[in-house]
């Protein structure tokens, strides 16, 4: 007999198990590996080609208001997808829709050479991005009940790990021959909505759910954060913490190498090359390991605070060694820790919401937490070394970022 959660849903069978652990890794693989090859390698590649002087500061720009449009987009649609009744259901609509504007939008980039341009495309890319994730994650409350949260988790961590690699991997071979990776990058978006609907089990009809009032003041009052839920925002403050330092790092690689390291292009290239096969290997170990042991023993922060330790460490890397060797190092122990946080993290997030009727609005609220970690961290790191003319300082910020992290974290009294 099958076991049910504290919301009544029933434990997965094992096909519909796989389905869903399938789905939510090709979908985060394949946005992760779409966004990867444009933000980890073309995209900085490409300012370096257009404006060398200025593409730091246009790079941390252009990461606060792609961060920032992300923040406004992952709340509103987490909050219109709750309300949406459709015979697709609540989530699907938006999921397929999100893919097909990212994707054109991706490859609109690869093929204008304005740079304010490029800015307006990457935006909003991020606009139809935002429309699939916040339902995806969702979805992961609507359909999946607690004892199996991690799990999935896992899968979306490894998903976006190895997308992340791949991304990184695939955009190093076409540094010195662009236009092919912008094409790759709209298509592997495009389609990444489509074959994550088409792979989990069909949504159910949201057509008989209650309707909601459409009233402006309704509406508004929708978007209310959460309150009396301390719990909610230590999860809140300590995730932000620790993607603003991850973030500090991982979207200025490329210049860590070339520019601090003194790596030719070619050298960059290889060197990526080579820390994105690194990633794979840590990440699926500790992604895929992680969240099924945590649903194991039931407990989801001891294996955030081992992963923000190792996040530290990884930091360290780079700062103590001063070459190549450091990077490959940072993507080994930090690599492994972010795949530990990341497997545990969404379920994590999913068990502090205060009403699971909700779900899509508070967890929009939640990944304001990411898209504060991509707008703020680079942020940090552009101000850093345009005052300092230097990365030095960049490696210990980071790891008091994420110990600070590891701190509110530890705070959370709901769960384990």
């Amino acid at each position: 007999m099958t076991q049910a959660d504290s919301a009544g849903r029933q434990e997965l069978g094992t096909a519909a198990k796989s389905r869903y652990c399938i789905a939510f890794f090709v979908f985060n693989l394949f946005w992760m590996m779409a966004l990867s090859i444009v933000a980890s390698v073309l995209l900085p590649q490409r300012l370096t080609d257009i404006a060398p002087g200025s593409k730091v500061a246009i790079s941390g720009v252009f990461n606060a208001t792609t961060a920032l449009t992300s923040l406004v987009s992952n709340l509103i649609v987490g909050n219109l997808s709750d309300r949406t009744r459709s015979i697709f259901g609540r989530r699907t609509p938006w999921v397929v829709s999100g893919g097909l504007i990212a994707g054109i939008s991706l490859f609109l980039m690869g093929v204008i050479a304005n740079v304010w341009a490029i800015g307006i495309f990457y935006c909003l890319a991020m606009v139809g991005l935002n429309m699939m994730i916040s339902p995806v994650v969702a979805s992961l409350s609507d359909r999946v009940p607690e004892s199996q949260r991690a799990t999935m988790s896992a899968f979306i961590s490894a998903g976006n790990l190895v997308g992340n690699s791949l991304g990184t991997l695939v955009g190093a071979r076409f540094i010195t021959m662009q236009i092919p990776g912008w094409i790759m990058s709209g298509l592997v978006m495009g389609v990444a909505g489509l074959v994550t609907v088409v792979i989990w089990p069909k949504e159910p009809s949201s057509k008989d759910m209650p309707a909601l009032s459409s009233s402006l003041r309704s509406i508004l009052e929708s978007f209310r954060p959460p309150r009396h839920a301390p719990d909610f925002w230590l999860a809140f403050v300590g995730r932000s913490l620790l993607l603003f330092s991850y973030y500090m790092i991982l979207n200025y690689q490329l210049f860590i190498l070339q520019d601090y390291m003194g790596q030719s292009v070619k050298d960059s290239a290889a060197t990526m090359s080579t820390m994105s096969l690194v990633l794979i290997v840590v990440s699926m170990i500790a992604a895929l390991g992680a969240g099924p042991i945590s649903d194991r023993i039931g407990r989801r922060k001891m294996p955030v605070i081992i992963a923000s330790l190792l996040l530290a460490l990884g930091y360290a890397m780079p700062w103590i060694i001063h070459s190549p060797l450091g990077m490959i190092l940072f993507t080994a122990i930090g690599g492994f820790g972010y795949g530990m946080y990341g497997s545990v993290d969404q379920a994590l997030n999913v068990d502090v919401l205060p009403n699971a009727e909700e779900a899509g609005k508070d967890l929009g609220i939640l990944n304001i937490a990411t898209t504060l970690g991509q707008m703020v961290g680079p942020m940090v790191t552009s101000l850093i070394v345009s005052v300092t003319k230097s990365y030095q300082l960049v490696f210990p910020t980071a790891i008091v970022l994420v110990l600070l992290a590891c701190i509110f974290i530890s705070r959370i009294r709901t769960i384990k």
